[in-house]
């Protein structure tokens, strides 16, 4: 049967500091999983990657995992996955998830998960792809990005409708329903590439 909508999420391949980190990774995958939905990410089994994994799974839904080589040792890849692609380097993993996608969806992480998000912010602004972008704010995790973000507004260098281009919020039940409304929405524009 074919997913009803197939979610992009990128997040730590470690569990972080706070408890509630991992509880919104497995609330995500349960609502994924619930909602018939497929779930495309970076292919670990370690952190919150593999949090969110396994959730969907045990909640029905697909997974696809896409992962270098280089670090399938590393972050422990993970066999469970309904599909899991081995890759040569991360901007094929990168280009596959953006492929596989509907939607993408920031949780809490490290340099990579922001590098990931900020890849994808760019290229919707540049119109390579109309996908929605989601940012869950778990515990005030992305307070200060979201500041800095501002910042860059006040100082000219980001405009306030790149910032529209990202729905961020704390609550699951309100984000995930939203990026998938739109996901379906822009689904005919496709993925332009870069």
């Amino acid at each position: 049967m074919k997913p009803a909508f197939s979610l992009c999420v990128y997040c730590g391949s470690r569990t972080g500091a706070s408890p509630s980190f991992a509880q919104a990774a497995t609330a995500v995958g349960q609502w994924i999983g619930a909602h018939q939905g497929q779930l495309v990410y970076g292919g670990g089994s370690n952190g919150l990657m593999g949090t969110v994994a396994r959730a969907t799974k045990s909640a029905g839904g697909k997974v696809i995992g896409v992962i270098p080589h280089a670090l399938a040792e590393k972050e422990s890849a993970n066999d469970d996955c309904d599909e899991l692609h081995l890759v040569d380097n991360m901007h094929q993993r990168k280009f596959m998830m953006a492929e596989h996608a509907d939607a993408f969806l920031a949780l809490p992480g490290g340099i990579g998960t922001f590098e990931e998000l900020f890849e994808v912010w760019t290229w919707r602004q540049l119109g390579f792809h109309n996908k929605p972008i989601g940012l869950l704010n778990v515990d005030g995790y992305y307070d200060g990005l979201l500041e800095f973000m501002q910042n860059t507004v006040a100082k000219g260098f980001v405009s306030d409708w790149q910032m529209d281009f990202v729905f961020q919020s704390d609550s699951i039940k309100s984000l995930l329903p939203m990026l998938v409304e739109s996901a379906g929405l822009a689904k005919s524009d496709g993925f332009n590439g870069i």
